[in-house]
């Protein structure tokens, strides 16, 4: 999996932050999303996809990778 986020679509509503706090964090000055790790472990890929699909903006990527 590999996860990219869009800072100019964010509108800084801090979902993926509440979904998955190892992957992503929010800027202190204005709350655009901030990505941890672009290619978080498997044990991590629910929750990132989660927050993709909770983002109100759709500021957030993921490209399914297979297996290596």
């Amino acid at each position: 999996m590999k996860v990219s986020v869009d800072q100019d679509r964010c509108c800084g509503a801090g979902q993926c932050v509440l979904t998955a706090p190892e992957v992503f964090d929010q800027r202190d000055d204005d709350g655009v999303v901030v990505l941890l790790d672009e290619r978080p472990a498997p044990d991590r890929h629910a929750s990132v996809r989660e927050a993709a699909a909770v983002c109100p903006a759709a500021a957030i990527t993921v490209t399914e990778e297979p297996d290596a």
